[in-house]
């Protein structure tokens, strides 16, 4: 209800000033707010995973406390069960380094070897094998001969080596925090001093008969300890910035390091336990390793304590690693682990006070009688064995002294003691920053973890992140980028245009003011590509903008009224080679810009959009910023990149990303590819730049995109899409990397596109049959392969949510596929082909992947065959034919649609095709309702087909569940389900046969075109008989004769030019009314400055023309010399100057399309709007707190004053220079005698420029000579207009004919060979040929019947179920981490405050400050100079 009234509170105040108030507001301009519910959920993920470090960690401790003390000397077992348990305690010791070498293993033989240097392997490999000597002394000699308690508490001092470097190389931030490890060395050696006094009081007061021997086990625990302590050396060295090159060296062939070492950790294990238990000890008999029938409980005990420890431990160290990427490193990680010890202590305390009872048979007197008792239960059986040797191990302690029970402190102090010195050694842990996503290498130092002591060793294995000097580049740190958000569009309609529009200024709002800092360091800019977008006006000739480019400026408009309450403020036309550029500056004053592209002058088609942009923001803008001095300079006193006003000097906007990029690396340059459909939130485009940020290798990202619509056909794809992103874009993105990053939303690294055999192969002509499908029918896909081919890996985010509109009619959709099939055909094969070098050069993908990938594609090119005994098995059911019967009838469908797709035309095979797939679902419903009634007719469903549509219906389910927000498409799996015929076997027979056609088949609407022309883009028409088939083939370019544009071109010269003044082609303003805004604003005319016939001149020569005087590139940056030290009266001076220069007019021709596009932007100048702007531009000038009575009453005075003064102005007419002029003198007078009044003088240059600001009318640029000739060369290059000769065009229909039999018979043959074996097997009969199956009921009984299956069948069944399974489980593994990574995101999510002006309004009137307040500090330097 609020809403539905502010709402109208607004539409009033526009209705008092228009009769025309009403607008749209796009689904999703609403203000973005942060959900509770999110807020509730990540606390409560941190809450569980916190729960999970600490729950894990205690049972791992407590199993391997119990297994030592089992195995101990001195427990009431048998030998036979100490060596079972001690030889469970040798398997704990030995599991993470199994699994470790399993991983590294892995790693070596599927993703890369690096041949390591031996001197630093051999260096890794002492110490690891120190640390396994200490490990296995420790646990397997020195830990069974003390108590339980001592035991918990000896494993703190490992940490006394992490706590000497310290130390010694002083790690700390500020000074005085150099107390922790101190604190922590001088509490580990108190400890070991309580130990030795521990025991000594024990062997002087005889407790529980304690041998003089015990000290030689004490002396040598110490040693041991010290030895694990080397275990983290790596930690304080590499936060030393010392043995740098070491490390650095040692990261690139750490996994063949980690095989071998885990080899020699394992032998040194196996070693120690032999050497002292079998040779010193000769504890040993190997005869009772041999376990009978009555060991049952032995075998019981020891496997679950070993299952316990090793699988809670592992457990232990992948929760940790969760909570540091969640953000909650406190409370999930370092608290759960700092409390441990104290939870296993007090766990143990509380079942051995409430478990006492238990103990029949014990005296519960004193602790010394209690204690004595115990020995007669050894011999019960209904004792629990654990809890009695616990007992009988805490009796072991100073507890059951006979004298002195005090000294009992002392073993409780040690435990305080060792446990305060590794809590203040690992200080660093609380304090720790984690950035938003992390890989496990940047928080951890090793991937090896030690399960004997797994609290101690997260703590100390987690990074020590120190501040380095700010010449160092260190990858602890955000590193700041720029985004470029290009969208190619083509005959996008109104709503397409608004989602588009929309999602780009929702962006512009997260970001905000570009001049400020922002929490993920990024900076953007807005491209649009739109293709076509001309038209030759009939009767006049003249070449004018068509319907689809109108249609954008209106959406353009109505966006930004609705996110501002205005107009544009800042909007430049410019002239191009390629046509045409209009710039924006959004609300925030991030900058849009529309590229107009004229098929007559430059190709269209998207892929050659995409080379467009790509040559401009990765090429030409990439070298300017590489090379100022090769820009043009001005001879104007100012530079033209900048705005000097009030002594506050800033770059202007469009030049402010280009200031920014001279300190980004191209590695940290994205492109966002967009179509001009796509709709998306900021968080989608954050979270893909998380995935190029956390891995330098990923060069493209994509999120899940979701196809919008209405109808059974958007139907069918919302769940084809969800499985495709669920199953398969997981299984590729898990197991290798991820094959097409879709043209409609991916992030690509400009870095991975500028690399050899990229860009320059992407810009390749396609010349050959092969090179049409493989190039232009699916562009996104190729780029894809090209880049995995040079070793780039390309992964998928399913958090990145996009919505793109489908098709919605079957000819559309079908089409579609048309194009997407063969070219995914043919791209895969590509890959495969040259899976031998790609598997050498990329680390993602591995021989297995290549032969997952050879197995799709396998089952994709059986699909028809597949479907067809489908079909069969259908007709079985439903008409109750024989199996051989139902073969037959089910080929004789596809084989008629394969006759008439080779004879009909194209939209005819299509009308079949759905009349067909409208008959098949039937068939399919009839068949999904058999299937049930058989199984319940047999009475079971584990019947092959029954149990495989049982188990689908089960995992789709349990993978809907697994994805709440897409649970509703489930719904759609029964259209999904009886479109399999269509979507499977026509479709593919459809896209096969008509390979040879290349246009794309969609969106193909003349709604833009000017006059109607007959065979519009014809290159090839023939018609041609083979035997009894009339044969029709049309190939088609989406380019025009050249020559027509330059004979429209010369005739269109004869118009006089339109004179346009040069203050309409200075330099756009900044995008806020704040004081840096160019003083150079003049009033415009408001009808255009056009009184005289517009010209039309040809494109080239208009496009050469430059002036000394104009404002320059719009996207480069100029450089000039400033003087520092210039006075504010040395700058006013100058930018008067300026101002009378600009006032002189010039000739300068302009085409015919510009005066029509700015005339639907002087509508900002009409009475009703520009009441609207003043009203926002003066709320937004003066938005600090502080001056909201000022800010009010200027509104109210300044807008009385502007209804006085246009009081007889309608509210849809522009006014005119004379009317502007008069109106903006009246209003800075008014402004300034209320600021007067106010006493708030110093706020009257401000208001100056938000009523200018207001006044000024949009401005016509041309292009400076520098970006005129990269565009005239990157078209002459890569993007001229094809003109292919009819000879060509000959040759090249004959290859695709013979590409498209060859394709056919290829697929014909291995469809008809498997339907063929399928046929035969059914004809020899069940009897002869077949797999008996044991036939069980619903219950698990078996009926004593056997179910007959031909082989063929059951193993492409089983396959297929294989694979379901293996994408299932990588789904599973893929939906963990994309949970993870959701709520770390939404634990540094922007919330949307109330926006603070931060300036200081004392500075308006101080000296000249240079540079923009930006987060990485950049200033302009003696460089820009």
């Amino acid at each position: 209800m609020e809403d539905l009234k502010y709402r109208g509170k607004k539409r009033e105040g526009r209705h008092r000033d228009t009769w025309d108030p009403f607008q749209l507001n796009p689904i999703g301009a609403e203000k973005e707010q942060k959900r509770r519910c999110f807020e509730v959920a990540q606390y409560l993920v941190a809450v569980i995973v916190g729960l999970a470090v600490l729950t894990s960690a205690v049972v791992a401790k407590g199993s391997l406390l119990v297994l030592s003390t089992l195995s101990s000397p001195t427990s009431m077992r048998s030998p036979k069960e100490k060596q079972f348990y001690l030889l469970m305690l040798v398997f704990c010791l030995v599991c993470p380094n199994f699994l470790v070498f399993l991983k590294s293993l892995w790693r070596i033989a599927f993703k890369s070897f690096v041949k390591p240097n031996m001197r630093t392997m051999l260096f890794i490999c002492i110490i690891e094998c120190l640390v396994s000597l200490g490990t296995s002394i420790l646990v397997l000699v020195v830990m069974p001969q003390f108590d339980v308690l001592t035991n918990l508490f000896i494993s703190g001092g490992v940490c006394i080596v992490s706590a000497i470097l310290q130390i010694v190389f002083r790690l700390q931030r500020e000074t005085w925090k150099i107390v922790f490890p101190v604190c922590s060395l001088i509490l580990t050696l108190a400890g070991y001093c309580l130990l030795g006094v521990d025991y000594y009081v024990r062997v002087s007061s005889f407790v529980d008969r304690q041998s003089d021997d015990c000290f030689i086990y004490v002396g040598i625990g110490i040693f041991a300890s010290l030895l694990v302590s080397l275990c983290w050396w790596e930690n304080p060295l590499q936060a030393t910035n010392r043995m740098q090159d070491k490390l650095s060296e040692l990261d690139g062939f750490r996994d063949f390091v980690f095989v071998i070492s885990s080899i020699l950790r394992i032998m040194v294990i196996g070693g120690v336990y032999l050497f002292y238990h079998a040779l010193i000890q000769q504890s040993i008999i190997w005869s009772d390793f041999k376990l009978l029938s009555d060991d049952w409980e032995l075998l019981q005990i020891g496997l679950v304590l070993f299952f316990l420890q090793a699988f809670c431990s592992a457990a232990c160290h992948w929760f940790g690693v969760v909570a540091c990427k969640i953000h909650a490193v406190r409370m999930g990680f370092a608290l759960p682990v700092c409390c441990t010890g104290p939870a296993v202590l007090l766990l143990g305390l509380i079942l051995f006070i409430t478990q006492a009872q238990e103990l029949n048979g014990a005296k519960h007197g004193s602790i010394t009688e209690f204690c004595e008792s115990l020995v007669h239960l050894s011999h019960k059986n209904t004792t629990p064995v654990v809890l009695l040797e616990i007992t009988r191990s805490i009796c072991r302690t100073s507890l059951n002294s006979y004298y002195l029970q005090w000294p009992f402190s002392m073993l409780a102090l040690e435990g305080v003691c060792m446990w305060s010195g590794f809590v203040t050694c690992t200080y660093y842990v609380w304090k720790i920053k984690v950035q938003r996503i992390e890989r496990t290498s940047q928080l951890f130092v090793r991937r090896l973890y030690e399960s004997a002591f797994i609290d101690l060793s997260l703590l100390l294995n987690t990074k020590m992140k120190v501040p380095r000097a700010r010449n160092q580049e260190s990858h602890d740190d955000i590193q700041n980028c720029v985004i470029y958000l290009c969208a190619t569009m083509w005959h996008e309609t109104y709503d397409e245009m608004l989602k588009i529009l929309t999602s780009m200024f929702r962006l512009d709002r997260y970001r905000g003011d570009p001049k400020e800092e922002h929490k993920d360091c990024f900076d953007f800019e807005c491209h649009i590509y739109v293709d076509d977008a001309f038209m030759t006006e009939e009767g006049t000739e003249k070449r004018l903008v068509n319907s689809y480019v109108t249609d954008l400026i209106h959406v353009v408009i109505e966006v930004y009224r609705v996110f501002t309450n205005k107009e544009p403020d800042d909007v430049s036309i410019i002239e191009a080679p390629y046509g045409g550029r209009l710039m924006f500056v959004m609300p925030e004053g991030n900058m849009l810009y529309v590229h107009l592209k004229d098929k007559g002058l430059i190709r269209n088609k998207k892929r050659w959009s995409q080379i467009m942009y790509l040559y401009y923001l990765l090429g030409w803008k990439g070298y300017i910023v590489k090379n100022p001095q090769k820009i043009t300079r001005q001879n104007n006193p100012c530079r033209e990149s900048l705005i000097s006003m009030y002594g506050e000097i800033y770059l202007l906007p469009q030049y402010d990303n280009d200031n920014k990029r001279k300190f980004i690396s191209d590695d940290n340059t994205y492109i966002l590819a967009l179509d001009g459909d796509t709709d998306f939130q900021p968080k989608a485009v954050i979270l893909l730049v998380d995935r190029l940020r956390m891995y330098e290798n990923v060069g493209a990202a994509c999120g899940r995109i979701h196809p919008t619509g209405m109808g059974p056909m958007v139907w069918y794809q919302k769940f084809e899409y969800a499985v495709g992103h669920w199953l398969q874009k997981t299984a590729e993105h898990v197991f290798g990397s991820v094959l097409c990053s879709p043209g409609c939303f991916s992030l690509f690294r400009g870095s991975a596109l500028m690399d050899d055999n990229v860009m320059k192969r992407y810009t390749t002509t396609a010349s050959r049959a092969a090179e049409y499908v493989q190039y232009d029918q699916g562009e996104d896909r190729w780029l894809c392969t090209l880049l995995l081919q040079q070793g780039w890996r390309v992964e998928y985010n399913a958090a990145s949510d996009a919505y793109t509109n489908s098709p919605q009619e079957f000819k559309e959709f079908y089409n579609q596929r048309r194009r997407w099939g063969p070219s995914t055909l043919a791209n895969t094969l590509d890959l495969l082909h040259s899976g031998p070098e790609t598997v050498k050069r990329n680390s993602s993908i591995s021989r297995l992947y290549i032969f997952y990938q050879m197995f799709t594609v396998g089952s994709s090119i059986l699909g028809p065959a597949s479907v067809t005994l489908m079909i069969a098995g259908a007709f079985q059911f439903v008409f109750q034919m024989t199996g051989t019967m139902s073969i037959i009838v089910a080929s004789i469908p596809p084989v008629f649609y394969i006759i008439v797709c080779f004879v009909a035309k194209s939209n005819n095979q299509i009308t079949i095709a759905g009349i067909m797939s409208v008959l098949y679902a039937f068939l399919m419903t009839a068949s999904f309702f058999s299937i049930i009634g058989d199984m319940v007719i047999q009475g079971t469903f584990l019947t092959p087909t029954g149990l495989f549509l049982v188990s689908m219906a089960i995992m789709y389910l349990v993978t809907a569940i697994l994805h709440p927000e897409e649970f509703g498409m489930i719904i759609y799996g029964l259209m999904y389900f009886i479109c399999i015929p269509s979507g499977y076997l026509l479709l593919t027979i459809y896209s096969l046969v008509n390979m040879h056609i290349v246009s794309w088949g969609t969106r193909e609407s003349s709604k833009g075109g000017g006059e109607a022309k007959k065979n519009h883009n014809t290159l090839c028409d023939r018609s041609c008989k083979l035997c009894c088939w009339d044969m029709k083939i049309q190939i088609t370019q989406e380019t025009e004769n050249l020559m027509l544009q330059q004979i429209t071109g010369q005739i269109a010269q004869q118009a006089p030019p339109l004179p346009i003044t040069k203050q309409e082609i200075t330099e756009q303003a900044a995008s806020k009314p704040e004081p840096q805004v160019r003083l150079d604003i003049t009033k415009e005319e408001a009808e255009g400055g056009a009184t005289k016939p517009p010209s039309d001149e040809k494109k080239g020569q208009v496009a050469k023309r430059t002036d000394v005087e104009s404002s320059g590139s719009a996207d480069s940056i100029e450089k000039d010399s400033i003087s520092m030290g210039a006075s504010d009266e040395d700058y006013e001076e100058d930018d008067d100057d300026r101002i009378r220069s600009l006032e002189e007019t010039e000739e300068l021709p302009v085409s015919d399309w510009v005066k029509p596009v700015k005339e639907e932007f002087l509508k900002k100048l009409t009475y009703a709007n520009m009441k609207r702007n003043l009203q926002e531009q003066i709320r937004y000038t003066l938005r600090n707190k502080n001056e909201d009575d000022v800010c009010e009453e200027l509104v109210l005075m300044l807008t009385d004053t502007l209804n006085g003064e246009l009081s007889e102005v309608g509210p849809e007419d522009i006014l005119t220079k004379s009317q502007l002029e008069e109106l903006e003198d009246t209003l800075t007078e008014q402004a300034r005698r209320i600021l007067k009044t106010s006493h708030v003088e110093k706020l009257e240059k401000r208001v100056k420029v938000a009523i200018q600001k207001t006044l000024t009318a949009p401005q016509v640029q041309q292009l400076d000579e520098g970006e005129h000739d990269f565009w005239n060369k990157l078209l002459e290059r890569y993007l001229k207009p094809i003109v292919e000769t009819k000879a060509h065009q000959e040759d090249v229909s004959r290859e695709l004919k013979s590409l498209r039999n060859r394709a056919v018979f290829l697929y014909f043959i291995i469809n008809v060979l498997w339907v063929v074996a399928t046929f035969f097997l059914q004809a020899i009969g069940s009897d002869v040929i077949s797999i008996k199956i044991p036939k069980y009921y619903s219950n698990g009984t078996e009926s004593g019947e056997f179910l007959k299956v031909e082989p063929l069948s059951l193993m492409f069944l089983l396959s297929f179920a294989v694979l379901l399974i293996v994408q299932f489980l990588a789904m599973l593994y893929h939906r963990i981490y994309t949970l993870i990574h959701v709520v770390s995101y939404r634990s540094t999510e922007k919330d949307y405050k109330q926006r603070k002006n931060h300036e200081d309004d004392d500075d308006d009137d101080n000296g000249l400050t240079v540079g923009n307040p930006v987060a990485n500090g950049l200033y302009i330097t003696s460089e820009d100079l």
